[in-house]
């Protein structure tokens, strides 16, 4: 649980001087983050910021639940983040915690309230539970939320989205909003088959096969999006600067 994965990253890094934390928040995690280094991008503190999304989510997985076993992968993807020199860079983001729905995806052993124990192992409370169906309407109804309220307070519409990439919890998810969102399927991303559901490395996966495909070009309207246990969620709007 502790010292931070930032601790070690930073250590294996050789980074002298820098500093770093680790910030939770499930598949949102990595859009989360983003938006905290480029407030301090922003605000003029520091010039560069590496923001770094990993989940091990096989470590957590009841490998007896085919509800959930099926689903997960492990990842890790990392962007640096630095001061724009022109007009492409981040426009905006909507971000959102409904703790209403904590029940429909958890771990429920690990923390403070069920240390680990005997009881709680051979219970396999220290495997992800989820609920299928509730976090499935909450999560595409969500990610069309998010995406359509920040594309158009920004004074666009989806015709001008170049690219939408989404965390990749299930493939029924992502083709079910990008569908609502009106977008066929040249302007999402889904490596799910490749990667599985890596939780908070899945948006930075999901632009490096963008990339590497080369689906993005300089100035292109990118959105990201992810909804996450907690519930979390929340998007972000960007032009693309590469």
């Amino acid at each position: 649980m502790f010292p931070a994965t930032a601790c070690l990253v930073q250590n294996r890094l050789g980074a002298r001087g820098a500093w770093g934390f680790d910030l939770s928040a499930a598949c949102c995690g990595f859009l989360y983050a983003v938006q905290t280094a480029v407030k301090f991008i922003e605000s003029g503190a520091h010039k560069k910021v590496l923001v770094i999304g990993v989940d091990v989510m096989s470590s957590i997985v009841n490998y007896r639940d085919r509800t959930t076993c099926a689903l997960f992968g492990d990842g890790a993807g990392a962007v640096l983040i630095e001061p724009a020199t022109g007009p492409e860079g981040f426009i905006d983001f909507l971000h959102e915690v409904d703790g209403s729905g904590h029940a429909s995806l958890y771990m429920p052993a690990g923390g403070s309230r069920h240390p680990a124990s005997c009881v709680t192992v051979t219970n396999k409370m220290h495997a992800v539970h989820l609920a299928g169906q509730s976090v499935f309407k909450h999560a595409v109804r969500k990610l069309v939320e998010f995406s359509e309220c920040l594309i158009r307070r920004n004074g666009y519409t989806a015709r001008d989205v170049a690219l939408f990439v989404p965390n990749q919890s299930n493939s029924r998810i992502v083709k079910a909003a990008a569908e609502r969102l009106g977008l066929d399927p040249n302007r999402y991303v889904l490596n799910i088959d490749e990667y599985g559901n890596t939780s908070g490395a899945s948006v930075p996966l999901a632009l490096h096969s963008a990339q590497e495909q080369g689906r993005v070009k300089k100035g292109d309207l990118i959105l990201l999006a992810a909804v996450g246990a907690g519930f979390t969620g929340g998007a972000t709007l960007l032009r693309w600067a590469f």
